[in-house]
Formats: structure tokens, sequence, C-alpha cells
């Protein structure tokens, strides 16, 4: 397929707005499909792409965690999964003279949109210190110059590894290995700034920081509760599972400071109805909630349901299930029976009766799941939220027991399955003892850094060398000037890419890009042709194996890369087989199979038809692995957020056309926006109080305890039925405005969902 790069424009001269949608996927979700995918790849690279997504014997898809079902349909993937593959597979190349034409500085000045556009890189490049221009280099070459910087640091704390989670077990684990024989624990991912809250809450109280559900556990629920979630946008699959559970008997309630469409009705492309008819109708109940307000109401519906048990002792909770797994209950029902209800009203902008109903919903309902995103753990109280669900599920034994329990769902495809592996900066202890027995060599012990910690340390000049395994750590972490400035203060950033973002052009010193392949690729190594596994949002691991040629011979796996950079850096200092590791892939989950639990006869089990599903003592056996053994009831004081007068609580979001810092248009079809993203929404009553008008313009200012003031420029107002007191702009921009030293109590992860800002009026741009 013969196909240049779009022409794109760096501006939002096109936009357009229009009402928001009241219904997600249907006869448009196939429109803009298909059309997508055949001119992203063309017909026949396309057709044998998507027939092979999520199969048991083909791919997993890149663009989201959402569990695949028992039995797979023909076409098992969603709008934004066959986009997300469009832009992995296209064949369009970024030809050797781009490198000439554009500096780093001219890329810095493009947009996101822009960047993913020009194609797929297919040969390492290398960016030396006092130069503005990437060159070709090999990929000795390339390693040559890791390995000497590597070298040159003074301690091996002076070096962050960063991993996206769309990165493989296999690729995963030997990174963490070469990391650890490097000798540093700093291993920051993409989980400590998304689930990170959800992991150390969940691990607190129940043992687990991973979802108690499985995909089939949803059409068993009697009620399901989404808080802080659009699926329809972030997880399109997981709204035929609700729809499944709908179609069951289940009671839906949807909290959200916004009405997505999604949530609202579905159409399911692959029923009559959906194509159509009028869909499903999802939510039963939707409960508009202020930003930063679940916490609350989760404390209010837990009073509700002991004040129910009180007028009827021993009819309301499950006794039998909180005497013999629960802790901490006298102290959690002593605290609540304080709780100020107009304190409650304040945080969560409702009523008492919306309130009540919801209680009323929990109360009727024997087998209840609660699920969510980052809507609740990007706020500074994320992490007693979260802790918050799990009272409320303890309280009538809803955790162990089919169609019940906490579901967090996870973003990035293998996110959950990188941290299993070992990325993360916090292993304990019997991980490394683990480690240590396989390969023979004593891993530091010392905690190592988080993303947000990994660019303080670069500002301050203590990190001086950034290697990143994908992802976009520069565009993807809050308080973008000073994440820019730090990676610019650094002798050498290294990034691993199939195509090219915002973090390849705000570089340090010296800067190499390495090509990687996609998913979607077949992966040739000495053993021959290789798969590799992933584990979804509910602990299900599965194969994954590419069914396109290379798009080039220069395009390396990520295996390949991290075991010829481990064999330039360690040399022999590490009793591991690179080359072994690397031409077999067997061997690499051998040894997996004797440090990671669950994964024991790894080999046989991922061989088993649609993979296998690693143990989850919550779940499985209502067995809690906490340091009392049982889940802990938890007293968490409840705190709200004060705005002044004449602000507003900013939060950010995805478009419908993007995956996290990825944008596949500049359209967001659900809310009513085409072609622009710089936007703000605001409900028409906060627009009335502040003297602004739908349609103008605006700068916004964060107004943090720093005094720094952030601003994002001409944002267009959209009049918009958000909750009151609340605004919404589009991530990755609005990152600009998160304070780095803004985050969640105890996870460190940015509070993005809950920024106080500022309107001031601005003239319209001239583009």
């Amino acid at each position: 397929m013969d196909r240049k790069p779009p022409v794109v424009h760096d501006s939002d001269a096109e936009l357009r707005v229009s009402a928001p949608k009241r219904s997600a996927a249907g006869l448009p979700s196939l429109t803009e499909t298909l059309p997508h995918a055949v001119q992203q790849m063309g017909p026949a690279r396309a057709w044998k792409t998507l027939r092979a997504m999520n199969q048991k014997d083909g791919f997993d898809c890149m663009s989201c965690a959402w569990p695949d079902p028992p039995d797979r349909k023909l076409a098992e993937f969603c709008e934004n999964g066959a986009k997300a593959v469009g832009w992995e597979a296209d064949p369009l190349k970024i030809p050797a003279g781009f490198w000439d034409e554009n500096d780093v500085g001219s890329l810095a000045g493009r947009s996101e949109y822009w960047l993913g556009q020009q194609g797929r890189l297919v040969e390492p490049v290398y960016k030396p210190a006092g130069s503005e221009h990437y060159r070709p280099v090999s990929w000795d070459e390339a390693f040559g110059i890791i390995a000497r910087e590597l070298h040159s640091l003074d301690s091996p704390d002076q070096a962050t590894f960063y991993t996206s989670g769309r990165t493989s077990n296999e690729a995963a684990f030997l990174y963490q290995l070469f990391v650890r024989a490097f000798g540093t624990n700093n291993l920051p991912d993409c989980s400590n700034m998304c689930h990170e809250s959800t992991g150390l809450a969940m691990g607190e109280t129940i043992g687990v920081g991973k979802s108690a559900v499985s995909y089939t556990d949803f059409a068993k629920a009697e009620l399901i509760i989404i808080m802080g979630q659009n699926p329809g946008t972030c997880h399109p699959r997981m709204l035929t599972a609700l729809e499944e559970a709908k179609l069951a008997g289940a009671s839906i309630v949807a909290v959200n400071p916004l009405p997505e469409a999604g949530l609202i009705n579905f159409k399911n492309p692959q029923r009559p109805r959906g194509l159509i008819g009028k869909g499903t109708d999802l939510a039963d109940q939707f409960l508009q909630i202020r930003l930063a307000g679940d916490m609350a109401l989760l404390q209010a519906v837990s009073k509700r349901v002991l004040d129910a048990e009180a007028k009827a002792p021993g009819t309301v909770l499950d006794h039998a299930f909180l005497a013999e797994h629960c802790q901490g209950l006298a102290e959690f029902q002593a605290h609540l029976a304080d709780l100020d209800e107009q304190e409650v009203l304040a945080a969560t902008g409702l009523r008492s009766g919306e309130i009540d109903e919801l209680a009323a919903r929990y109360l009727r309902a024997e087998r209840v799941i609660i699920t969510w995103a980052m809507g609740l753990t990007q706020h500074k109280k994320a992490v007693p939220t979260i802790k918050e669900i799990v009272n409320l599920l303890l309280l009538r034994g809803n955790i162990g027991k089919p169609g019940a329990g906490p579901s967090p769902i996870r973003g990035h495809s293998n996110v959950q399955g990188d941290r299993t592996m070992g990325i993360w900066e916090k292993m304990p202890p019997r991980f490394l003892d683990a480690l240590q027995q396989e390969f023979g060599f004593e891993p530091p012990r010392k905690d190592g850094v988080d993303v947000v910690d990994s660019i303080r340390g670069m500002r301050d000049g203590r990190i001086k060398v950034l290697i990143a395994l994908g992802g976009n750590l520069v565009h993807a972490v809050s308080d973008t000037a000073v994440a820019e400035a730090a990676v610019r203060s650094t002798r050498l950033s290294v990034q691993i890419s199939t195509k090219l973002n915002r973090s390849h052009a705000v570089v340090g010193e010296q800067a190499l890009i390495l090509p990687a392949l996609g998913r979607t690729e077949i992966d040739r190594q000495a053993g021959g042709e290789q798969f590799v596994t992933v584990e979804d949002t509910v602990c299900a691991v599965h194969a994954s194996a590419g069914r396109l040629e290379p798009i080039s011979a220069d395009a390396l796996s990520e295996v390949s890369i991290v075991c010829r950079l481990a064999r330039a850096v360690l040399g022999d200092s590490v009793p591991a087989d690179w080359a072994a590791l690397e031409g077999n892939y067997d061997a690499v989950r051998e040894h997996i199979s004797h440090v990671v639990p669950g994964f024991e006869d790894f080999n046989t089990k991922i061989r088993h038809s649609g993979g296998f599903v690693l143990p989850h003592g919550p779940r499985d056996e209502r067995s809690f692995p906490t340091a009392t053994g049982k889940a802990m009831f938890t007293v968490n004081a409840l705190e709200t957020i004060q705005v002044p007068a004449g602000r507003l609580l900013l939060q950010s979001v995805r478009s419908h056309d993007q995956f996290n810092t990825t944008m596949y248009s500049l359209n967001d079809r659900y809310r009513g926006v085409k072609k622009g993203r710089m936007v703000l929404f605001v409900h028409p009553g906060d627009l009335a109080e502040l003297g602004l008008s739908d349609g103008g313009y605006v700068d916004v200012h964060s107004e943090a305890d720093d005094g720094v003031d952030r601003v994002l420029r001409q944002l267009r107002l959209i009049s918009y039925p958000t909750a009151r007191g609340c605004a919404t702009a589009y991530y990755p921009e609005a990152n600009v405005l998160v304070p780095l030293d803004s985050t969640a109590e105890g996870s460190n992860t940015p509070a993005s969902k809950s920024v106080v800002v500022r309107l001031e009026p601005a003239a319209a741009p001239q583009y």
C-alpha cells in the first residue's frame, strides 16, 4: 500500500461543536471503524489484522485491558481497538530524509496528532550532544552509546527506566531483570499515573490489588455501580458485558460528573437492535456527582446500610462473613455514626433522596459489583475513597462470591501484567529473593523512584539518564513545563517506540529512538516464530502472536531490544543467557515460572486454549493475604475540597478518538466536538455566574498552594451538562495545569481530576 502522511493542521481552526450524543456505538461505530482501518492499512491488511484481533490464536488488542469473553465473536474488537490497530499497523514508514528535514525544535512545535501520523519508525536514530537533528545509527552503535552513559554514572540510581503498560509479560520480566542486575529499583511505569491508588487501597484492605471478579461475574451481578469511568470511550467492549448483565436482570448505576453516552444507551453493532433498533438503556440511575465527592457518597451509603441493620438487627449485614473474614467493623461503625449529612450533600452536589435510592438498590441486591477507573484514582483522597468501596462491599459479603466484588478497570493493555512481572519500584522482598535464587545475583533492596519522583530527580539533577520502554512519559505526566525541563536536563534520553510522539521531541543532551515491532507483527527469532503473553484486567493470562510481516528488518522486538541492551551494558556480570532468552521466549517463561507466583508450569498452561487465570485469594476462596489474614475495614476522615467563589474544579478526560496520549483523530463524537481539542466544558449555570458565554474563549489558570501561575490559554467554552462547579478539559493538554506535587496521598498519583482553576476571558486565537 502506497500512502503518504495526511495533511494535518496543528490548530483548531476548523473546530465545530454540536449537541452531545445520548447513545454509543451502533451504525456510526461501523461507518467510523471500517473506512478508518482501510484508509490506514489497505483492505487486505485491515482484513488480516482485524479478524485475528483478540482471537485465541491471534494477537491481543493494544488499546485496553478489557477481558475477552469465553466465547469469542468473529469481530471481537471495538471501534477504538480497530483504530489502535490501524494506527500501529500503518505501513507508512518514516523515511531517512525526515530527520534532515525536521530538527528537534520543529518536532517539539508539532501536535501529538501530527507526530503520530508520520508513519512507523524503522531504524535507530541518535541525536548527539550539540546537535538538533537525529541521524540514523546502527543497533550496535545505539547500544554502545547507552552502555557508555550508564557506565559513566556515579550510581545506578542516577538512571530511571520507565515502562509503558503495553509491554508484554516476557519483555517486562526481562526489563526488570536487566534494571535490577544493573543495580537499581528505579522502575517507574504508567501504573504510577493511573491505578496506583487502587493497588495501595486494595492491597491494604483485602491483600490483592487486582480485580476480584471475572468476566462472567458481570452477567451474574444484581447491581453494578460504575464510578468515575467512561467505558464507551476508554474500554468500549465493556458495554457488551453491561448489556449482557442488563438483559439478565441487573440494575446499573452510573456515578460521574459527566453524562457519558455509553452509560445512557448502547447500540450493540453486533445485534440487529443495535444497528437499526433503539439499543439497550444501561444506567437505571445516574448520580451526577461533584468532582472528588465519591468518598462522601460511599460513606453516606454505608451509613444507610448500617442504619438499616440497626432498625432490623441481624437481617441486613452478612454477619457470618463479617465474623469469619473481617476486622475493624466496630471502629468503622463508630466513625460513620458522626457522619454529617450536610457535609455529604455539599461534597457530592447530590440530594439526600438520590443517595437513599442508591442505598435502597444496594440493600435489595445480593450480588454487587463496584467498578471504577481514573475518575476515582486521580484525586488527593483517592486511596481512602477506594478503601470506602471495599468497606461498602464488605458489609454485605460482596467479595468472594459469584457476581460480586471490587473491579478496577485497567486502561493499558498489559499494565497489570507488567506489575505482576516485577515492573515496580517497590517490589516485595519475596519477589527479590526469588529473583536472586533464580539468577544468582543480589538485587538492590532500596525502593526506587516512581514517575513523579523520577521527574523530580531529573529536575534536581539526581537522575541523568532516562530509558523508556514504550509510552510517552513527557506528555503523560503532570506539570508539563516542569516535566519537559526535567527531561531536557538529562545527559541521555532513550525512547523505545513504534511511532513518533512528543517524548521524541523533548529530549536530553543526547537522545536515541529505538524502533520496536508492534503487537500486530510476526516476531521471528533464532528459535522460530515467537508469541508473547499479556494479563488482562481480571487476571486472565493469554498468548498474543502477530500476523503481519515486520515493518522493517531494522525494527526489533521489545524482547530483542532488552536482551541486546542487557548484553551491551552488563556483559557477563549476571549469569543470564541473554542470547538464548532472545532466541526462544519459552526460556523466558521458564524463568518466570520459577520467580512469579501463579505462573508455575507457565509454558504448558499458556498453550491451553484461551490461556489461564491467575489465583486470587479473596475472589477464589475468601482468603485475605493482609497483615492480619482478614479483610480490613478502614476509618477514613472525610475531607471536602473547598473551592473559592468564582473558581471551578477541573478534571481532564480523553476524547473518543484517543488512547492515552495517542490521537486517532481530532474528533470527540459522543461529546459533539469535531476537528479540535482546545475546549473547556462548563455548566451553563456556571457560565452565567462567571459572566462568560458559550463559544467564548478563556485562559485557564490553576490555583495551587505553591503560588505558580500555570495556564492553558485560549480554550473555547462549551456549555455542557456537567456537574455544577466543575469543568472538563482534554488530557494531556490539561496536564500543564496539574502541579507536580499535587498527588494522591500514599500512591503519589497525579491528582489530575481535582484542580482548582479560575477562568480569565481571552481573545479568540488567530489562525
